[in-house]
């Protein structure tokens, strides 16, 4: 009876000490796999925005300013170009991993064998509108005929505003053209036209109020002109297949980003307004009332933030291929991902 009794305690010293060998080895394996994460090394990423710092990219700066990038393992410069229009050219040698620029530009590019792809969609539908005042007369787009519209000798711009006349019943030939570069507000206030395209609706035309204008617009969407995504995140092809954790954890952030800055607008605009640019300041009201307008115009509803469809990119390809803005066919396929 004692020995087999002293045979049940060895055996149960046995197991214990096994099974207290298999906690230890346990434990080692989880602390060693939290030494290798937090020893982990933060990946940069040096994203260009499309223009100077404003209320569209409130966003950006709230998931900075609330640590989002850095909880995903990021470090992320956010940084203007010195020429907005060399974006997509920076992406594609390498020179920044993400931008910030248009649909209708990365379409563009595909047709010119530059490998950009947009990986989400921030502005969800058009800023850039059609802008007359109220002591034209013209309530329709094609009460412009023999009227004169200014532009900055866009193309784009100019197939946008005979889309839209002519979907309204007007005679596109009858438009008569002023190329006014970048002058729109002044061209506007100064009565050197009677309509412009190419001002936004949450900046332009927000200006032109403050200084008395009373302004009527016309959504292109809602004449002829397919519904496009007006502000797309994009990469390299390159970049994408490199970086493409780096980046899918990017829009993660950026996600979080947009939710807080959506429920607490005042709060991500002050932070926005913090890390303004001393060569560009802004007009705090007039960022708000920006945010006002974009806020709903940046939401995907049901679907995930900047998330994307191939219709959209089908509609606005044929689009700009029947306008003659592109020339060599491009594939919706080819020009986005969803992450």
């Amino acid at each position: 009876m004692f020995r087999n009794h002293n045979r049940f305690i060895k055996s149960g010293l046995a197991l214990a000490l096994v099974f207290a060998l298999l906690l230890t080895a346990c434990s080692s394996e989880k602390n060693g796999s939290a030494g290798s994460n937090s020893e982990k090394k933060t990946e940069e990423l040096t994203v260009l925005l499309d223009w100077y710092p404003n209320a569209v990219h409130t966003f950006l700066y709230a998931a900075e300013e609330q640590g989002y990038f850095e909880e995903e393992g990021l470090k992320v410069k956010l940084q203007t170009p010195a020429d907005t229009n060399d974006a997509l050219k920076l992406v594609a040698t390498g020179k920044a991993d993400l931008a910030l620029s248009y649909q209708t530009q990365v379409a563009v590019a595909r047709s010119e064998d530059i490998p950009v792809v947009s990986v989400g969609a921030i502005v969800r539908h058009p800023l850039n509108q059609l802008f007359v005042t109220e002591e034209t007369g013209i309530k329709t787009p094609k009460d412009l005929e023999g009227k004169k519209i200014g532009y900055p000798s866009l193309p784009l711009d100019e197939a946008m505003v005979n889309t839209m006349v002519k979907a309204d019943g007007g005679d596109p030939s009858k438009l008569n053209y002023v190329d006014i570069g970048w002058d729109l507000i002044p061209a506007m206030t100064t009565n050197r036209v009677d309509g412009i395209i190419g001002g936004y609706i949450n900046h332009e035309k927000l200006l032109l109020e403050k200084e008395g204008e009373k302004l009527i617009s016309f959504n292109p969407a809602d004449y002829g002109v397919p519904d496009y995504y007006e502000l797309v995140l994009t990469a390299s092809e390159k970049e994408l297949g490199s970086k493409g954790d780096a980046i899918k954890r990017f829009l993660a952030a950026a996600a979080k980003g947009q939710e807080y800055t959506a429920s607490h607008p005042d709060e991500a605009l002050k932070l926005l307004l913090d890390k303004q640019s001393t060569d560009f300041p802004l007009d705090a009201d007039i960022e708000k009332q920006s945010l006002q307008i974009l806020l709903p115009l940046m939401d995907a509803g049901e679907e995930p933030f900047a998330s994307q469809s191939e219709d959209s990119w089908n509609s606005i390809i044929n689009w700009l291929t029947e306008h003659g803005q592109i020339k060599k066919p491009v594939k919706a396929a080819d020009a986005f991902r969803n992450l």
